[in-house]
């Protein structure tokens, strides 16, 4: 429903490519010519003409990455040649120095080598003008070498979404603060930050919003400025949680106000003053998992990517875990090495140091109730 729903287009900014790294791409960027310009080698050996082999060939010279070769070669003959160097006129195929042999300025191979073999042909990477990059994409390291390749020393991203977070709840008190035993330091604000900085977003930590309802629709109010607001706490059925009264006193269109999942079932979902919200429960474990599974989706939408996704991968359990069945659980673990994934067993969506402890949670479905020791599972990097 979120990708069906939420629609943006964000305004564009040009930024230096060095600071371009988890931005979202605003244009489409094509090649500025063909890559590579010139048949290539991609071997350390020798430009050879491939009809001339197995035998012997006279060496008239060499060739490395930077420079040309000025000569043809002709019958007989060939050049060596570096990884990356350009491929001389008249060689079609590469032997590699592993399978030739010097003797008085004759190369030996008894090697028969195709044409064409170990050499890039021009333009086989990408032909000039085709486009190497959609806009969309989220930029990462490989994208960053593209757009060095073809030249983009500024590029055009699409502005980070501004995103409002507003904790409500009279026992929420500053990060700073001594908590009284009744009383929980804030957690959940700083944590939502850090989730949307790491979604490509702007966070805004906003005043802790008390279970007051005049209170808490001021406080929505200056979060609809933004251009998504992601509410914790206030969400259930509480006689003090007044978030959905609040939101209904802006006019707000309720998309969902829940989900079959464990932790996390009282989420909403909408849209006000046509700015979209989130409201989130308020345990820190609850939060947590509903930021990653559908808010964060909202969020990339909003920042300009394309194709959202939730990115499952399959691992293997380390031990038995058996957990009751009736809705999709997400569970904090531990990812290792080969693939191999460590539940952590939690006391209840309020174990900020099981959430700590992990870095993706164990998706069980809702059918399931066990899942056996070296079975394979569902996982959601966190």
């Amino acid at each position: 429903m979120i990708l069906d729903t939420v629609r943006a287009q964000p305004s564009v900014e040009t930024v230096a490519l060095a600071h371009a790294n988890g931005r979202v791409l605003a244009v489409d960027i094509a090649s500025d010519r063909d890559y590579p310009p010139v048949d290539r080698s991609i071997r350390d050996g020798f430009a050879v003409r491939a009809a001339d082999l197995p035998g012997a060939a006279r060496v008239i010279g060499e060739v490395r990455a930077g420079f040309s070769f000025p000569d043809t070669v002709g019958p007989g003959e060939c050049v060596r040649i570096m990884t990356g160097a350009p491929v001389p006129r008249g060689a079609d195929a590469i032997v590699m120095v592993e399978y030739a042999t010097l003797d008085g300025g004759m190369m030996n191979t008894q090697k028969a080598p195709s044409a064409g073999e170990f050499i890039n042909r021009a333009g086989c990477e990408a032909a000039a003008g085709t486009a190497v990059l959609q806009a969309g994409t989220r930029l990462r390291y490989p994208h960053i070498a593209m757009l060095a390749t073809v030249g983009i020393a500024r590029v055009p991203v699409y502005r980070r979404p501004s995103v409002a977070i507003l904790a409500t709840g009279d026992e929420i008190v500053p990060v700073e603060a001594t908590p009284a035993d009744f009383e929980v330091r804030n957690s959940n604000s700083w944590a939502l930050a850090a989730q949307v900085a790491d979604g490509g977003g702007e966070p805004e930590v906003l005043p802790v919003a008390s279970d007051d309802l005049e209170k808490t629709v001021a406080a929505i109010d200056r979060g609809l400025q933004e251009d998504l607001l992601l509410l914790s706490g206030g969400v259930s059925a509480g006689e003090y949680d007044f978030v959905e009264q609040a939101l209904a006193r802006h006019g707000a269109e309720f998309f969902f106000t829940r989900v079959k999942i464990r932790p996390g079932a009282p989420v909403v979902f909408g849209r006000a003053r046509g700015r979209y919200f989130f409201g989130l429960p308020g345990n820190p474990l609850s939060t947590a998992v509903t930021f990653a599974v559908f808010a964060r989706a909202a969020l990339e939408l909003l920042a300009g990517e394309r194709e959202p996704f939730l990115p499952f991968v399959e691992c293997r359990m380390t031990q038995t875990l058996r957990e009751k069945p009736g809705l999709t659980r997400f569970l904090p673990a531990r990812l290792l090495e080969d693939r191999r994934v460590q539940p952590i067993f939690w006391k209840g969506s309020s174990d900020v140091p099981s959430l700590a402890k992990s870095n993706c949670y164990i998706v069980a479905r809702s059918e399931r109730e066990v899942y056996a020791e070296g079975e394979s599972v569902e996982v959601l990097p966190g």
